[in-house]
């Protein structure tokens, strides 16, 4: 393959055939999942994503980043010269473990967390703590979550629904709030939203109904924070193939066609995720506060 030649496969893909169509088997893992066990596994951006320089010296925390989306974000950063803490739950030890590898293998400092993020006092430890390792803080993405679906709203349980909304939105306020009180200006929040937020499936209310709370929390702090030079922005995923999914986060029988009803005809990688967080993190996004950047396979939302 010549220089040309080789230019061409890395910068024209067709977006339909970029990553093979997956029709994953029924499966369960207990809740939260680990990458790991997912079959089929997961493309993390930990051999192809390429890194440009756009977050040289950045100090960034993560949440959720052992797998996943995260995952994909934490790789993302490193590969593009940031240092980074990553939260998880202590189950997910094994995912987190494999990430910080490939983040030290691209030259950059990788820091682990685990905790529970419905405790109020773990999250707020966690912010001292993560500024502390890394010697400041000027980058937090959100991205923790909880989706567990439940056909029957009759069946939703009164914990099911406070433990999400704590995970979802209730830590992210905590987190951020921590957060804002060392971040210099020129420092950068994305929160990990929803198409959910717009177009809520009927199995997964509890779910929809924080990720429509982020977008406003990150829209109405947006204005709060520009003046100080801290940006907030959101991005917003469609069905991406993660471990979150095989955890209950889908009716077992519908994996097999997760994501063919999207006009692409295929779920996301978490990979294809993650220069939207670079993008909003790095400088190049300057006049961009309080938008929601939807990478959802091009389902419409309002």
């Amino acid at each position: 393959m010549n220089a040309a030649e080789h230019h061409d496969q890395l910068t024209f893909l067709n977006p339909v055939t970029r990553f093979p169509e997956i029709r994953p088997p029924q499966q369960h893992q207990p809740e939260p999942g680990l990458d790991q066990s997912l079959s089929p596994q997961t493309d993390r951006g930990q051999r192809s994503y390429r890194g440009t320089g756009r977050l040289v010296g950045r100090k960034a925390l993560i949440t959720g980043a052992d797998s996943g989306i995260g995952a994909a974000v934490a790789i993302a950063f490193a590969r593009e010269g940031a240092d980074v803490a990553l939260s998880y739950l202590p189950d997910e030890e094994a995912d987190a473990q494999e990430i910080r590898g490939w983040i030290e293998e691209s030259g950059q400092r990788a820091f682990l967390f685990p905790g529970d993020l419905t405790d109020a006092g773990f999250c707020r430890r966690l912010v001292t703590d993560a500024e502390q390792a890394l010697g400041g803080l000027d980058a937090l993405v959100n991205n923790a979550g909880k989706q567990i679906a439940v056909e029957d709203f009759g069946e939703l349980a009164d914990e099911q629904w406070t433990t999400t909304f704590a995970t979802n939105i209730h830590a992210i306020y905590r987190i951020t709030q921590e957060a804002i009180a060392v971040m210099p200006a020129g420092s950068t929040i994305v929160n990990s939203t929803s198409v959910q937020a717009y177009d809520p499936s009927p199995h997964l209310l509890d779910y929809a109904s924080t990720k429509a709370a982020i977008n406003n929390f990150t829209k109405g702090l947006a204005q709060q924070l520009a003046p100080r030079g801290i940006r907030v922005n959101a991005v917003a995923p469609g069905p991406i193939w993660t471990p979150l999914q095989v955890s209950d986060g889908q009716p077992k029988e519908a994996l097999p066609e997760f994501g063919r009803d999207t006009p692409l005809g295929r779920a996301g990688q978490p990979t294809e995720l993650a220069p939207a967080y670079v993008f909003l993190t790095s400088p190049e996004s300057s006049y961009v506060i309080g938008e929601t950047l939807n990478v959802n396979g091009g389902q419409p939302t309002p």
